[in-house]
């Protein structure tokens, strides 16, 4: 292991001569100039103090004999996007895991926690130097394919370019002393300083993650530079384009999913060849864990989406209309799609879950019920604005719209469906939690009511305000996909805690039988993380695709007369591969990082399952 620090240490300090290096030296030739200008987004003057982007004749790229180049920079980022991402996320769940080690008061549990927080902190110091070298990868193809637009990004962005290489190297000392650590801080006094390790290891990772979506929000929307692309010199602008804070919340919330989405997907294939029912109980426990993490990103990703697309029209609406209402609108339908299909397979999940809770079965009638209130709401959500039709259809209809199903196809309407399905989501939580207990406060009858009344009452107020929608001019409806998100989360929130009020003190039918869920269950949950990380590459795909033949939208534009923005079933393919390449790679790392270990569970996992009912049982993670 020690081996394995020093190749992270070294591919970091690597990584930090050339990024310093290239980003210092594009741009020592043009430091100043005479005349003043004035920035393109932010519309304050300023003096050029960077390179303009390159003209026409220098942004034809060469291809690899027939094949275009362009291909294999997307495979190469998007490999960069995945690890990073990964790397992103694995140190917040050992963080996560290790406060909730801290915080347990059952010492079998605390041990189960932070042991499996150790383990993924060695998964995570091995991704970061597979992520050193693929990052290094990229640089050098981009230097090769693309000299140009490296030229001018790296002019733009000199002075960022220490801070970025300095932040990855900080991080990536600060993630090896958080391993190595481990058990040298095991002791009670010294625990929570371990812990606070790794949460500033978390800092400077999410650090990071902003300082690289500069660069790509730069890309689509840019700011700090005048019309000619000459940076002025106020960084903060060039930093904080129109897009930089949806995108940062965006992509951080995408980077859990797909980082808590490789976790889950080797946690089933664990489940599925583990021999033995020690082994297949704490996998099956890892599977539940991290979904309940990957669905506490997933369920602010539509409102962070929407945020994200309300900014893109604001700066352009031709780009927007371009991604929602052109070229890539199927894409955003096969988006819609795949995020119904989370939220459909996590409330099968936490149905299929009770057959681990004896007493379960007595909230099956349910289960129709919310099923079919989360359909009518999925279908809405699916519907689309336009579809593909001949000239005669479209003459016969009266447009390209139906005239009754074209309604359910606006924002309008989608808004309130997919809060509709949050909100009937936490519900099956609610009675997931619910399942093998008995409820004994005085005021259970009322309890119910309260949450039933505040679940009502939630639903028609996101109703009412989707069909008031309908009455308001566009520019003004966008505005109430706010107070309908206020309205899920408290009814989510206040909800939750009112049902966590009447569990106190519930008595156990039985304890969680881990390991004893159905197959169909961790087939769908396999299924679950497979859909999440096909559709963070998607929704890569379509944000990199709305600047069409730019580089730097209405700065810096791809001349080379095979550039081309591929359709929706070539982009399909590429993001299968790419997903594919990166969960054998990740499992790979996973099986490397796992051999010879048993899981850390066994007697633990035996007496807790054995163990006479208690009301202190009720806690049961």
């Amino acid at each position: 292991m020690k081996k394995r620090a020093y190749g992270v240490i070294g591919y970091s300090v690597l990584l930090l001569i050339v990024l310093a290096a290239s980003g210092i030296g594009w741009g020592v030739n043009s430091q100043s100039f005479a005349e003043g200008t004035t920035d393109l987004y932010f519309k304050t003057p300023g003096a050029p103090q960077g390179p303009p982007a390159p003209s026409p004749q220098e942004t034809v790229y060469p291809r690899i004999g027939s094949f275009d180049s362009r291909l294999l920079v997307w495979f190469v980022t998007q490999q960069h996007t995945y690890f990073g991402g990964f790397v992103l996320a694995l140190p917040i769940f050992c963080v996560l895991l290790e406060f909730l080690g801290l915080s347990s008061r059952r010492p079998a549990l605390a041990l189960r926690y932070d042991s499996l927080a150790r383990d993924l902190a060695k998964v995570a110091l091995l991704a970061l130097s597979v992520t050193a070298v693929v990052g290094g990868l990229m640089l050098g193809i981009f230097l090769y394919f693309y000299p140009s637009f490296m030229k001018y990004m790296g002019g733009t962005f000199k002075d960022f370019m220490p801070v970025y290489a300095f932040v990855f190297v900080g991080e990536s000392l600060l993630l090896v002393t958080y391993y190595y650590s481990w058990n040298r801080m095991a002791e009670p006094a010294l625990k929570w300083g371990h812990a606070s390790i790794g949460l500033l290891t978390n800092v400077f990772g999410t650090a990071l993650l902003l300082l690289a979506n500069a660069w790509s929000a730069f890309m689509m929307a840019p700011a700090g530079v005048d019309a000619q692309g000459r940076f002025l010199g106020n960084g903060w602008h060039l930093l904080h384009s129109a897009l930089w804070n949806p995108l940062n919340v965006h992509r951080f919330l995408a980077d859990i999913m797909s980082g808590g989405a490789v976790v889950l997907a080797y946690a089933c294939y664990r489940f599925f060849t583990s021999k033995t029912e020690q082994a297949r109980a704490y996998f099956d426990w890892v599977g539940h864990v991290f979904l309940f993490v990957t669905v506490c990103a997933l369920l602010p990703m539509p409102f962070a989406g929407y945020w994200l697309m309300r900014s893109v029209y604001a700066f352009s609406q031709s780009m927007g209309v371009t991604m929602m209402g052109g070229l890539l609108t199927w894409l955003f339908v096969v988006q819609a799609l795949l995020i119904g299909v989370l939220f459909l397979g996590v409330n099968f999940y936490l149905w299929q879950s009770m057959a681990r809770l004896r007493g379960g079965e007595r909230y099956q009638p349910y289960y129709q019920l919310l099923l079919a209130v989360f359909m009518l709401a999925l279908f809405i959500w699916l519907t689309p604005h336009t579809v593909f039709m001949s000239a005669g259809e479209v003459k016969a209809m009266g447009g390209a719209s139906h005239p009754v199903v074209g309604n359910y196809g606006v924002m309008s309407a989608k808004n309130g469906a997919v809060n509709i399905m949050i909100l009937v989501t936490t519900m099956s939580f609610m009675y997931y939690r619910r399942a093998n207990r008995t409820m004994v406060v005085s005021w259970v009858k009322k309890g119910n009511i309260l949450i039933g009344a505040l679940f009502l009452l939630g639903a028609l107020n996101i109703i009412w305000l989707s069909v008031y929608g309908y009455y308001l001019p566009a520019r003004l409806r966008v505005g109430l996909s706010s107070p309908q998100a206020a309205t899920t989360l408290t009814v989510l929130v206040v909800g939750v805690v009112i049902n966590r009020m009447m569990l106190k003190g519930a008595l156990l039918h039985g304890p969680v039988q881990w390991g004893k869920i159905s197959l169909r269950g961790m087939v769908g949950l396999f299924g679950l993380a497979a859909a999440f990380s096909w559709v963070m590459g998607l929704m890569g795909y379509i944000r990199s695709s709305g600047r069409l033949a730019w580089h730097v939208s209405e700065v810096m534009a791809d001349v080379s007369p095979w550039a081309f923005t591929p359709d929706l079933a070539f982009a399909a393919k590429m993001v299968t591969l790419n997903m594919m390449v990166f969960w054998v790679a990740v499992l790979t790392l996973f099986w490397v990082c796992q051999r010879d270990q048993s899981p850390v569970m066994g007697e633990e996992l035996a007496e807790e399952n054995a163990r006479v009912l208690a009301p202190s049982s009720s806690q049961e993670a």
